[in-house]
């Protein structure tokens, strides 16, 4: 059972400095079919205007991802952390017992474009940490490449819940293929391009809820990038 979550379906606020799409409810927005998938609590798509960004504010017990895909974004925390998240940065936040940052557009000129990605994690009260690993475009073209996951291998940020997360690059014509363990599900989330789900077309910022389902297809239409989650 594969279920589509068209793009312009989701919840959407533009406060000026901050154009926002949420996948899921999240903070005003409300939809009580859409409260996450599985473990995945937020996909919020994010452009964020030159100079501009969130000031120091809380989270706990979550895991939170960011993946940008245009821009630069600059990251403050009270664990000490300073770093500017750039393409090919996957970013991994454990909030755990409790943290505060600040993340800002780190360019005066240039909107920084990127998506948000919240996880439920396996267990409350986990020790806040931080990771951050880039990865070259090179090495997300025309396969699935492994970005994050609990146990984590070739380079993938470690995430404290029992997902994982790739992504990929895809060229018209081009053809990933993941299969799903009996009982698991996954969620695609398109960033750029088009693409076909097992047959059914997606564009950027569709996503997909996929159920029921022995493996999943991508296929490139036109110049895409993907995120794929794999989840309990």
């Amino acid at each position: 059972m594969i279920q589509i979550r068209h793009r312009n379906e989701r919840g959407h606020a533009n406060h000026g400095w901050l154009d926002t799409y949420h996948s899921f409810s999240f903070d005003t927005y409300f939809d009580r079919k859409f409260m996450g998938f599985s473990d995945l609590r937020v996909i919020n798509e994010d452009r964020v205007a030159p100079g501009m960004g969130f000031p120091t504010h809380p989270h706990r017990d979550m895991e939170i991802i960011t993946y940008i895909l245009d821009g630069a974004l600059q990251h403050q925390d009270s664990m000490g952390t300073g770093s500017i998240i750039r393409p090919g940065d996957v970013q991994r936040m454990s909030a755990g017992t409790g943290v505060t940052h600040s993340e800002f557009n780190a360019s005066k000129t240039e909107p920084v474009h990127l998506l948000q990605i919240w996880l439920l994690p396996e267990r409350k009260g986990i020790t806040p940490g931080y990771e951050q690993i880039h990865f070259d475009r090179s090495q997300l073209r025309s396969r699935l490449k492994l970005v994050a996951a609990r146990d984590p291998k070739e380079g993938a940020v470690k995430v404290h819940q029992d997902t994982h997360l790739y992504a990929t690059i895809l060229e018209p014509g081009e053809t990933v293929v993941h299969r799903l363990a009996s009982g698991r599900h996954a969620w695609i989330q398109v960033a750029r391009g088009k693409i076909t789900l097992n047959g059914l077309e997606l564009v950027a910022g569709d996503g997909a809820a996929v159920s029921d389902e022995a493996s999943v297809a991508l296929a490139g239409v036109e110049s895409a990038e993907a995120l794929l989650f794999d989840l309990s």
